[in-house]
């Protein structure tokens, strides 16, 4: 097996979550790199949904925005925002990756402020589409670093909706049932969720991290699978296309 970072690590694991003929709305970046490394690995019919109306793309080299014009280069439709939000409230998108500063147990993203609204202490970009398409969306899937500050008990501004409070709250809220968070990918774990409390959960680490670091890198009480496993390393094709074919300048894997 071939070395590898961490970053060509959850990049690669978030591809295998990417099932054939689904459709998966995507940003930049890491997303993006998983999407295309899952399109060229295992699932050739996988369709992307860019947010300003790029809809199943051939990607030829990694896009730098989400209205960049390679995110309708050979396209089945190169249409608009309203298209886009439209078709994930229609039920069609399976998967969306979304992020945020902090993440809360119950899948909870603050992309708005730390500290107070009123007087934050930093001031972050917002929603942006994250909390349309963690609505209409089937799964959310995050990619994001393992750290207390970001992994915490409370968010200081919930912007995007998980399971809010524990099972039932979404769709008390009247979010669409059976939607919400499915899976967290960090450079130590990929976690998941409970069914019966729908806290999130450890479901497997990565190779040479331990459940006690995990836990060390959260602000909250982690549940755990009733079997935790160890993650998957890259295999070399993967690493191979990864390097010389999503990104070979090296700007996520790089990073």
């Amino acid at each position: 097996m071939s070395a590898y970072n961490k970053m060509e690590l959850m990049i690669s694991v978030a591809s295998r979550m990417l099932e054939d003929g689904k459709m998966v709305a995507v940003g930049t970046g890491a997303p993006c790199a998983a999407a295309m490394l899952a399109q060229k690995i295992r699932s050739p019919n996988l369709m992307l949904l860019f947010e300003a109306g790029g809809f199943a793309p051939q990607l030829p080299t990694m896009p730098i925005s989400v209205g960049d014009s390679r995110t309708t280069f050979r396209a089945l439709m190169a249409s608009s925002m309203n298209e886009a939000m439209m078709t994930t409230q229609r039920g069609l998108v399976d998967y969306v990756f979304l992020g945020g500063a902090q993440i809360d147990p119950y899948g909870n993203l603050n992309s708005t402020v730390i500290g107070s609204y009123e007087s934050p202490k930093v001031r972050l970009p917002g929603s942006g589409g994250a909390v349309d398409l963690a609505t209409g969306a089937w799964r959310t899937l995050v990619i994001t670093l393992q750290d207390p500050r970001r992994f915490v008990e409370k968010l200081d501004f919930v912007t995007t909706a998980g399971f809010l409070t524990g099972k039932g709250a979404r769709e008390a809220a009247g979010l669409p049932p059976d939607t919400g968070p499915y899976k967290i990918i960090t450079n130590m774990a990929v976690l998941g969720f409970d069914e019966e409390t729908r806290r999130m959960r450890i479901e497997s680490v990565h190779p040479g991290v331990t459940v006690k670091e995990v836990e060390e890198n959260t602000s909250f009480k982690l549940l755990k699978a009733p079997r935790i496993a160890e993650t998957e390393p890259p295999t070399d094709e993967e690493l191979r296309v990864l390097r010389t074919e999503v990104d070979p300048q090296r700007f996520i894997i790089g990073r």
